[in-house]
């Protein structure tokens, strides 16, 4: 019975310092002091040592404990975590809009508009109400599990509160997504502290969280006093709600910290105001923002809209104009980047702009720099919109000595040839194996849709090129258990699991291997019809333009960037030693497209009981048949699930047959 009341006084303990954490971290309304909030802690911890058996996750004492890690593992999302298209234009913007009622068939649409935080993008994992994982927004793919130092947030709840969960059904394992910031007054004394300590100062609050979250020492990130605002539910990778508002007010009623400013909007013209008041309201915040984010309230349309290869179409940030300053261009040089882009960098005498000095600034490309008129020597206008790398706005002064600049012929990096592909802007090194962009080339080849080679991420390929052990992607074939355990981080089983998700990767088919090797404009269905057409890579690698344009989807642009990869020495010698390594060049017969649904154009419209738009396309390709995202005469079958929009009305004009998802399942069968 003692025991019993004992166990009782320490559960209601945590429930009340539970209490005046949510009152302090995230309502900004305290009830109690410092002095009296401690002692409460201290009471806790008392209790929890003379009875560790006691103590739980989610109690407020396990926020800073246990020893430093030595690595963050990674974790792959559920649902990837895209990032946002931007527009620092009122016309764009309107566009977006115009866009957004199109495709969704409607007049007008409700929008949320949200401040834009400066910070690092998180997402954490609860299960029966507990927080388990916290995991860094990485490549969008797969980040890295950093729940202890979460854990040390004070707003972040351990456990949510019991009505906001009853309000989602009481699931047993959901995700909510935010925002890590660090406080303008947070920033400024970690910089006072690192003064007094001889250490540099930070550059900014973003990148203070951002590398405070990388911490491997939870105690020193509990000292940063880092904050996070949530703006995204998820449960089994869907809204559980018919409204983004109503996750928000859900999120509050959970304990979460939702920023209050954010606004339900139906016209373009409010929608103005608001960007209009929060650009002025801005700089009385204690956190940055650098814009509004504006998204669709109506979560069934998100399905409806869809996504592009990264960003949702349902969803926009708005950036807000930079400050500006003067300097003097010093040079300008060819900067080769990770896809083998050659991008014009002009070094700058040093500015101070919005608190960072800036030496550096991107001119994008040739048209850019003949746009501004701009030449060595010359006095230019440069901004700087939040993280963004400086740009050049305009020239001020022409220097009369001015120099010219012109765009190499060879890389600078790999000495390959630089190519400028009919029509377009950009200069591109087409030597696969530049080192410039091995290490991109690296990542997209061990990529899941690709080779799918686990394991294989951006700080263990960083290793390997940067010691020289891979100088193209076939070399990943070629190493050695001892190799990998001499890499930081990397221990015998890490390095015998990494070897077998290579040699497994042998046995990939070759559509995806052609998708892996990182052709220009050959993305995972181009790829597909290149494969069921030529039926293997040494035919593609011969194919004339002629042969090339006879393939489906495949046009002048695709084919032309086809021939000059194939044409680069360097790109073949990795061909064969690949070839060598044992990988599929031939096409397997069970990898062309056949099944019930051979031959046949979908198109998906409104929300399915069911399936998600991700499954039924999956379900559908599977079988044989495709998936487009507009209807045309070509279509065979619009499936329709709830609120379809305009695609109905269009699929009944044409007389195009109506499937619902009893139907295609059926058809799957």
């Amino acid at each position: 019975m003692v025991a019993k009341t004992l166990r009782q006084q320490i559960e209601k303990l945590r429930e009340e310092i539970r209490r005046h954490e949510y009152l302090y971290y995230v309502k900004n309304e305290p009830e109690i002091s410092d002095y009296e909030f401690d002692q409460m802690m201290k009471q806790l911890a008392e209790l929890e040592r003379q009875h560790p058996e006691w103590v739980t996750p989610d109690s407020p004492t396990q926020r800073v404990g246990g020893t430093p890690a030595t690595e963050f593992p990674t974790v792959r999302h559920a649902v990837p975590m895209l990032s946002l298209d931007n527009t620092y234009s009122l016309e764009e913007l309107a566009d977006w809009d115009r866009r957004v009622r199109e495709l969704a068939g409607r007049s007008s649409v409700e929008y949320v508009a949200e401040l834009k935080l400066d910070g690092l993008s998180m997402s954490l994992i609860y299960e029966d109400g507990v927080l388990v994982r916290g995991v860094t927004r990485g490549d969008g793919t797969q980040g890295e599990d950093v729940t202890a130092n979460v854990k040390t947030i004070r707003s972040v709840p351990l456990r949510v509160a019991s009505e906001g969960l009853a309000r989602m059904g009481s699931p047993r394992r959901f995700e909510v997504r935010g925002e890590v910031i660090m406080t303008l007054e947070s920033f400024r004394r970690a910089n006072a502290e690192r003064e007094a300590a001889g250490q540099p100062r930070f550059a900014n609050p973003r990148n203070a969280a951002a590398g405070t979250m990388r911490q491997l020492d939870p105690k020193i990130v509990a000292s940063r006093r880092l904050d996070m605002f949530l703006y995204f539910l998820f449960v089994e990778g869907r809204v559980p709600f018919a409204k983004h508002s109503e996750a928000l007010e859900v999120l509050s009623l959970m304990g979460f910290k939702v920023n209050p400013h954010y606004r339900m909007i139906s016209r373009f013209e409010a929608l103005k105001d608001y960007l209009d008041e929060y650009e002025t309201r801005r700089e009385k915040l204690d956190y940055e923002i650098d814009g509004i984010v504006v998204k669709v309230n109506d979560t069934r349309l998100w399905d409806e809209l869809g996504t592009t290869a990264k960003s949702p179409r349902w969803a926009i940030a708005y950036k807000y104009p930079a400050r500006q300053a003067t300097t003097r261009v010093l040079d300008i040089r060819a900067q080769v980047g990770r896809t083998g882009t050659l991008t014009p960098v002009a070094d700058l005498e040093p500015v101070d702009l919005g608190g960072v000095t800036v030496s550096h600034a991107t001119l994008h490309n040739m048209d850019e720099i003949e746009r501004l008129g701009v030449k060595i020597g010359d006095t230019v206008l440069l901004q700087r919109a939040g993280e963004v790398i400086p740009q050049i706005v305009k020239v001020v002064r022409s220097a009369p000595d001015g120099r010219p600049f012109r765009m190499p012929s060879h890389c600078p990096v790999c000495g390959g040839d630089v190519r400028r592909a009919e029509g377009e802007v950009a200069y591109r090194c087409v030597n696969a194996a530049c080192p410039a962009q091995l290490k991109e080339s690296l990542l997209h080849f061990a990529g899941r849709r690709a080779m799918d080679i686990e394991g294989l991420g951006e700080a263990l390929v960083d290793q390997l090129v940067d010691r020289g052990l891979v100088r193209d992607v076939a070399d990943l074939y070629r190493l050695t258990p001892a190799q990998l355990t001499a890499l930081e981080r990397m221990g015998d089983k890490s390095a015998h699991n990494l070897l077998e998700q290579i040699a497994a990767s042998k046995k990939v088919g070759l559509a995806r291997l052609i998708y892996a090797l990182g052709i220009r404009y050959v993305g995972e269905r181009t790829a597909q019809f290149l494969a069921e057409h030529f039926g293997s890579l040494d035919k593609i690698s011969k194919a004339t333009q002629e042969e090339l344009l006879a393939v489906e989807e495949v046009g002048p642009k695709i084919a032309t960037s086809i021939v000059e990869f194939f044409a680069e020495k360097r790109n073949r010698a990795v061909l064969e030693k690949l070839r060598q390594a044992g990988l599929q060049f031939e096409q397997r017969a069970e990898r062309k497209r056949l099944g019930k649904l051979a031959g046949k154009q979908f198109v998906l419209t409104g929300t399915l009981p069911h399936l998600s738009r991700e499954e039924a396309s999956r379900r559908i390709e599977e079988a044989g048949g495709r998936v487009t995202g507009s209807v045309s005469k070509r279509a065979d079958y619009v499936v329709v699930g709830e609120d379809p929009g305009s695609k109905l009305d269009k699929a009944r004009a044409l007389g195009i047959p109506i499937l619902s998802e009893a139907d295609l399942l059926h058809l799957l069968k």
